[in-house]
């Protein structure tokens, strides 16, 4: 029998490496039936909206998605359509599962975190005004139900996957009540995992550790806005964005996303690298329970990384986004 995943191809070059992976995922075997449908800039003439409700109502009904890079307006316009996604649909946890993949160049070796961020308050919440002419006020939003249901997201998948350790990043030497409250709540989960280490880092002391000595760290859970910084400087020391998977859990559903933006200054051009949105597909297949297709995916990628004939120029290639994966699904079988 079938699932029903929702496909949002996106903006830039995201219908590129979206139609790429679909294609890819399609190719471990995996049973799963698309349902297209189109959400950013395109939507805007006619729907008045970057995220119609129609396609809140594919996902909602679908219960999983696979979304290609969308556009957010800087300074002005719609907030964000990954931000409304996340409040709309309650997708309350943020994953990145961000390690070294062979002959990505990088800094570093041995890096293998797991970034766990709190996605529905914080400054994200987008409560704030004007106070006169010449200041502007953000509201920081933290609560105990939230900070617990991210903090016990972050242990019980340490669990799951084997994981020695949960990092609390936070700035509670200086913001008391909020982030105080952020680290009081994960800990307090923490008592129900005694297998697993618990420790606190404040987040300017954790940006130098990372770039320091990443290999240390295991899984990191964090509020909103450190959580969107600190899980790009891990893809930093991983080789970019361009390997970055990202996932987006809640109860009722999730929505898979490359980790990166939507780079319209490539688009349409076959050179845009399809890796963090086809690893973002094996996030998903494996929340689906496809462990073996995910597997075999894996293996594809693995091959084409270490004979480098066909990847893109970003990772030191001559290859377009559809040669390399039409290379992947080939090193597949």
């Amino acid at each position: 029998m079938s699932i029903k995943v929702t496909l949002i191809p996106g903006d830039g070059i995201g219908p590129e490496v979206s139609y790429a992976a679909q294609s890819v995922i399609t190719a471990s075997h995996a049973p799963i039936e698309w349902e297209v449908v189109e959400a950013g800039e395109a939507c805007i003439a006619q729907y008045g909206t970057p995220l119609p409700e129609h396609v809140l109502e594919t996902i909602r009904r679908n219960k999983v998605a696979l979304k290609g890079p969308i556009t957010t307006p800087v300074g002005k316009g719609f907030r964000s359509v990954n931000v409304a996604l996340r409040k709309q649909l309650q997708l309350y946890a943020n994953v990145r599962h961000l390690k070294n993949l062979p002959n990505v160049p990088s800094r570093y070796e041995g890096v293998d975190i797991v970034v766990v961020r709190e996605n529905t308050e914080d400054l994200y919440a987008g409560i704030e005004h004007m106070v006169g002419r010449d200041a502007a006020e953000s509201i920081k939003i933290i609560t105990r139900e939230a900070s617990e249901r991210i903090g016990r997201y972050a242990f019980e998948l340490a669990r799951q996957e084997g994981r020695k350790r949960v990092t609390i990043v936070h700035k509670a030497n200086i913001m008391k009540l909020s982030d105080g409250l952020f680290l009081e709540s994960v800990r307090s989960v923490a008592h129900d995992y005694p297998e697993i280490e618990c420790e606190d880092r404040i987040v300017d002391a954790m940006c130098m550790n990372l770039v320091q000595t990443p290999e240390q760290f295991d899984v990191l859970v964090l509020p909103n806005l450190y959580g969107d910084i600190i899980s790009d400087l891990v893809a930093g020391l991983v080789g970019g964005l361009g390997v970055a998977p990202g996932a987006n859990i809640g109860e009722m559903g999730a929505v898979f996303e490359a980790a990166h933006g939507s780079a319209p200054q490539i688009a349409g051009k076959n050179l845009a690298n399809p890796l963090a949105m086809i690893l973002s597909g094996i996030e998903m297949l494996k929340y689906l329970g496809f462990v073996e297709e995910a597997k075999r995916v894996e293996t594809g990628i693995e091959h084409v990384l270490r004979q480098r004939d066909y990847i893109t120029a970003d990772l030191g290639g001559k290859s377009g986004t559809k040669e390399m994966a039409a290379a992947i699904i080939k090193a597949m079988g």
